[in-house]
């Protein structure tokens, strides 16, 4: 008697995890500027945005915030730099900050530009103001803005041109607002508020030149899940017997 046994053979292909990366370059989805002696004024349909103090001491801080639903939801920021270009100042080198805001706000239909911009005009519905995150409803815990504390970045500003916020506490402020979009409220940009004269002005999302507008560039890493397959190869499940007489 001869037993012939046929097993099973298990064939098992695997294609690992990939992931590719993109870079996107955005612009900004509102800013506002908050001025201190006016709480109830704004500038946010102008062409232009304030940190920092005036000559008679009065602050002037500014928010700006992004939309950051094109990146994929689990994506890995690599790098974020938000340039934005200082397009007047009165005096010289400045330190000027960027601080995670924890609480949304606004942006209406105010515009100061005819007036200067630097001093605001009259809040309308939705604004952001020193006391308001939401003219006319919501308002910030603390007159003049809820921010960390501690910056995100900060750099020394000059003379006009273009500048560049970057580093890893502005990638980890943009992973957070990837991770959890709707922790997501943007940035205050404060200067110097020490002294007065201090105040840097800074082209808007509203700026006539479009190259001249904030732009938020972020390189980003999408992880794509890898397939997996397992092929069961065999002539039989078991074993087969065949008897011979």
């Amino acid at each position: 008697m001869r037993a012939c046994v046929v097993a099973a053979v298990a064939v098992s292909v695997c294609v690992p995890a990939s992931s590719y990366a993109t870079v996107v370059a955005l612009q900004a989805s509102k800013d506002n500027t908050l001025f201190e002696e006016q709480g109830s004024y704004s500038n946010g349909a102008g062409s232009s945005l304030f940190c920092g103090e005036t000559s008679v001491g009065a602050k002037r801080r500014s928010l700006i915030a992004f939309d950051l639903s094109s990146i994929p939801a689990g994506s890995v920021i690599n790098s974020a730099m938000l340039t934005m270009r200082m397009s007047r100042t009165s005096t010289g080198s400045e330190i000027v900050s960027l601080h995670l805001s924890l609480a949304d706000w606004g942006e209406g239909a105010s515009n100061s530009n005819s007036m200067g911009g630097g001093g605001g005009t009259l809040a309308t519905s939705e604004d952001a103001t020193w006391t308001h995150r939401r003219f006319g409803g919501a308002t910030w815990t603390t007159p003049g803005g809820d921010f960390r504390l501690d910056p995100s970045v900060s750099i020394g500003v000059g003379g006009t041109g273009f500048y560049q916020f970057t580093g890893s506490g502005v990638s980890a402020d943009v992973q957070a607002w990837v991770n959890n979009p709707a922790s997501n409220a943007g940035w205050f940009i404060l200067g110097n508020e020490s002294t007065n004269q201090t105040a840097k002005r800074w082209d808007s999302r509203e700026a006539a030149t479009v190259a001249n507008r904030p732009v938020l560039t972020i390189d980003y890493t999408v992880p794509t899940a890898g397939s997996m397959a397992a092929l069961l190869l065999g002539l039989g499940a078991g074993v087969g017997r065949r008897r011979m007489r």
